[in-house]
């Protein structure tokens, strides 16, 4: 004689957020950034502050700066598909993510650009490190520039 044991199963997901239109987006909004950067915030920030985050003033290559520019924008792209993952609805209207992509951009600012990267470059020993709090107009402009080309395009690539 048979038994048979019926077991109730229930999917659970633990993904949050859509990583992969968070890292396209991520590279999108850091090359619209990065443009601002070559061309509007005054040098030398591509060329020697960025490398120098990592060791790498002067750098070996002009386009270093570039490549550590575009890989930050992409992991904080993939923080921003997280943060996002915790209300999904947001991410599936653009108006929302438009707007939590503007505030990202600006916390983003705060957190990073205005008190860990004057601690990192003062740690690291760098040539051009900027005074802390590094709180600059352009610099926040370019964030919240981030911020919103990163919201607009994770919604439309968001699945």
């Amino acid at each position: 004689m048979a038994t048979e044991t019926a077991t109730a199963t229930s999917e659970v997901s633990t993904e949050t957020g859509d990583w992969k239109a968070g890292v396209i987006g991520g590279l999108a909004a850091s090359v619209v950034f990065g443009l601002m950067m070559a061309y509007v915030i005054p040098a030398p920030l591509l060329e020697v502050v960025i490398p120098s985050m990592y060791g790498l003033a002067p750098p070996e290559a002009p386009f270093v700066g570039w490549v550590i520019h575009l890989s930050h924008g992409a992991v904080l792209g993939v923080g921003f598909a997280a943060l996002v993952g915790l209300k999904p609805s947001v991410g599936e209207r653009a108006g929302a993510s438009l707007g939590v992509g503007a505030a990202y951009g600006l916390a983003v600012w705060v957190a990073l650009a205005v008190i860990v990267m004057p601690v990192w470059l003062s740690a690291a020993g760098s040539p051009a490190n900027p005074p802390l709090p590094n709180v600059s107009a352009l610099s926040a402009i370019g964030h919240l520039a981030y911020g919103i080309v990163l919201g607009g395009a994770y919604a439309g690539l968001a699945d």
